[in-house]
């Protein structure tokens, strides 16, 4: 009989995390039957704490807010992804004991636009300057051979975006967000905002828009997103993002050379139906 391993998703809030259905739907398409995967409710505080209690039935973790930066001093080793933007989704734990970080948000938005055809852009536009912004950056300094230009809110904000775009190593412009609808003359338009901040622009969607990458999957389609693809243009969703960079997690987790993206995309779709 297989050693049972483990795995799970931790942040707060966590309850609306879609990271153990996609594990294991992915799980039960490989045959891992001896893996688990669940959900808990750790925030910052209690971190440490959580990671002092686990065993070596451990295999991995996914880390979603306010956790991707506190878990670093928790971690023996971090990849250069998640070094380029402070921040760790992926604990891998080795058999030696050691905790290894990465960050798979990064190189799953990559993959998530090439899936769409989209290798290289000469511009590109990133409503929003948060967290997930500064994961865009860093796909973009890979997609993006020409400037980005960053709509914000503040003047901390365009700080932040700068500091980010020199420390990528891409050319970074800032823009106010009261002309955020100047973004959609952009082949590739990034949305990183919370629900809701980007509907007012969907009236101003060009006739003929580029890519546009929105990062959220609850409520889908966003009012933007709908906007878009009603006008012919390519959308890429938070799903699709949610999908790649799980299945980059399954497979440094548990070890396979491919994870079975298009079962994880199915029990996503099939889990915000229901939902």
């Amino acid at each position: 009989m297989s050693t049972p391993r483990r795995a799970a998703v931790l942040g707060s809030p966590i309850a609306h995390s879609l990271s153990p259905v996609l594990h294991r739907a992915a799980y039960a398409e490989l045959g891992l039957a001896h893996w688990s995967y669940d959900r808990f409710e750790v925030d910052e505080a209690g971190l440490p704490r959580f990671f002092a209690e686990l065993d070596a039935s451990w295999a991995g973790l996914s880390l979603t807010m306010p956790l991707k930066r506190a878990v670093i001093p928790l971690l023996d080793e971090i990849s250069d992804t998640a070094a380029a933007v402070e921040a760790v989704n992926t604990v891998v734990f080795r058999e030696d004991g050691r905790r290894l970080g990465d960050n798979t948000d990064i190189p799953g938005m990559i993959a998530a636009l090439r899936e769409r055809g989209i290798e290289k852009v000469d511009s590109a536009a990133v409503l929003g300057a948060g967290a997930t912004a500064s994961s865009a950056l860093a796909a973009l300094s890979r997609l993006c051979t020409g400037p980005v230009t960053a709509y914000v809110r503040s003047s901390a904000r365009a700080d932040e975006m700068r500091q980010w775009g020199e420390r990528l190593g891409v050319d970074v412009r800032i823009a106010d967000w009261a002309r955020a609808d100047r973004a959609f003359d952009a082949p590739l338009v990034v949305a990183t905002t919370p629900a809701g901040t980007t509907d007012a622009l969907a009236g101003a969607v060009p006739d003929r828009p580029g890519t546009l990458f929105d990062v959220l999957y609850e409520p889908w389609p966003t009012a933007l997103a709908a906007a878009w693809s009603a006008h012919g243009g390519a959308v890429v969703g938070g799903l699709d993002l949610l999908v790649h960079q799980a299945a980059l997690q399954v497979e440094q987790m548990t070890g396979r050379a491919t994870a079975p993206l298009a079962v994880m995309r199915a029990a996503g779709e099939h889990a915000l139906a229901a939902h």
